[in-house]
């Protein structure tokens, strides 16, 4: 499986700014207005690709890879234009907030990486070990400042709460349901929760969904927000959806894993004292045999 690439505007403020970034001026333009992707800073991110494929096999670790990609991606603020994918995660403070419980064993594993490949952003390889997660299972620049707590989904909430945490980035009912769907490939262990949404957490499928509309089993856990999901009419329309059509959960997953991935980001032309990075977008899961 392949990547598209696109690339992201950061500010730089000069020679801090990370290897892997070059000032816009610096970069050739395609005849769509975007710049040509450069050609090491491509062999690095295969070179990241590998690794963490190597890492995530090796240490069973796929489904926190993923949370760790939509957490940092999560805390997006459309009307402030702050928080969103860009390696803030790895700051103790934000780390320390509750709803990132357990992720420092995630950010502390990406560094093994990161030492290898040097070049790339931690925003760009947090992204790309949720797209790696997902990949073997089946189915922007790095920011010192990080958002107040409080902006991920509370797990003891309902669907207004949802909406609420969604649409606050831009998402829509769909999003919510569709990257829901990433709890296929989890396992919490934190405060009052523990436990696994699925029988295979290592799987990327669609039974979550499946599991959502058979009901309760008692090996399984179901939250709040999970039980949001059917009782809510619009949200269980694409429940039901899913359950019934994983090719469509995984189209679907694809899209919305890809607008939480480039949340903050702009086609608009920049000037001078500007940096551009690489964004990895998911390629849709391969066809069902």
């Amino acid at each position: 499986m392949g990547f598209r690439i696109k690339r992201w505007r950061t500010s730089w403020g000069g020679p801090s700014h990370t290897p892997g970034s070059l000032p816009l001026s610096l970069l050739p333009f395609q005849s769509n207005g975007e710049p040509v992707v450069d050609a090491e800073y491509r062999k690095e991110i295969e070179k990241a690709r590998r690794e963490l494929r190597v890492l995530i096999s090796r240490e069973k670790c796929a489904p926190l890879m993923l949370r760790l990609a939509w957490h940092d991606a999560g805390t997006y603020d459309l009307r402030t234009g702050t928080g969103g994918p860009n390696g803030s995660i790895r700051n103790e403070a934000e780390l320390n907030h509750a709803a990132n419980s357990g992720l420092k064993t995630a950010v502390d594993l990406c560094e093994s990486v990161s030492a290898k490949c040097p070049r790339i952003s931690h925003a760009d390889l947090f992204q790309l070990a949720g797209v790696v997660a997902v990949e073997i299972t089946g189915g922007p620049t790095d920011s010192s400042s990080s958002p107040e707590e409080g902006r991920l989904p509370d797990a003891t909430r309902g669907a207004a709460h949802l909406r609420e945490v969604f649409g606050r980035m831009g998402l829509s009912d769909k999003d919510i349901v569709a990257l829901s769907g990433g709890h296929t490939l989890a396992h919490r262990e934190r405060s009052s929760f523990e436990g696994k949404w699925t029988e295979d957490p290592l799987k990327f499928d669609n039974s979550y969904f499946l599991n959502l509309v058979a009901g309760e089993k008692e090996e399984l856990l179901k939250l709040p927000t999970d039980k949001a999901l059917v009782a809510d009419p619009a949200l269980r329309h694409y429940v039901d959806l899913y359950s019934k059509d994983e090719e469509a959960f995984f189209r679907d997953y694809a899209e919305s894993h890809k607008k939480l991935s480039e949340l903050g980001f702009t086609h608009q032309a920049q000037p001078a004292g500007y940096t551009f990075r690489v964004l990895l977008v998911p390629p849709l899961p391969p066809p069902l045999p």
